[in-house]
């Protein structure tokens, strides 16, 4: 049942914080198992169960990321940082945003995603992931700024 009320939701996040698509639907599974794991831990309602969910899936991309990155300071893996060479204006354009999105810590890139391309109110966010309005303003302000200045050279 939480799998077939959820999983297009948490999909859809997955999809724009992970680098792939494979990686998203692992992120998605993780979350369910995660769930699976804890049944009790889960609230009961449909959007404290989102918000859970959602909650869950964030800090599992967030731990991964750390282990990205501990392993590239490590010198054993590099960022992911794949050059573009298709010419088309519109695919470099997607993977120049796609690579800005990448410097974003995981929280600050759920944020400017849920809210620029889910369209979420930021109140909604900052249920969805369990921190004040204040919080989600101020990543999303400096999300945009990092982005801003991660796609300055791109113009």
């Amino acid at each position: 049942m939480l799998w077939e009320l959820h999983h297009e939701r948490l999909y859809r996040l997955a999809r724009r914080l992970a680098p792939s698509l494979e990686d998203a639907l692992d992120l998605v599974q993780e979350t369910f198992l995660r769930a699976a794991g804890r049944p009790g831990s889960i609230p009961v309602g449909h959007s404290q169960e989102e918000a859970w969910l959602v909650r869950v899936l964030v800090n599992i991309r967030r731990d991964q990321w750390r282990k990205t990155s501990v392993l590239a300071r490590r010198g054993v893996g590099a960022l992911i940082g794949t050059e573009v060479r298709d010419p088309e204006p519109a695919f470099i354009a997607k993977a120049a945003v796609w690579q800005a999105l990448d410097i974003l810590t995981p929280r600050r890139r759920a944020v400017v995603v849920l809210y620029e391309l889910e369209g979420l109110a930021i109140p909604a966010i900052a249920a969805l992931l369990g921190i004040s309005p204040i919080t989600v303003r101020w990543h999303l302000a400096r999300g945009r700024r990092n982005l801003k200045l991660a796609l300055g050279d791109f113009r």
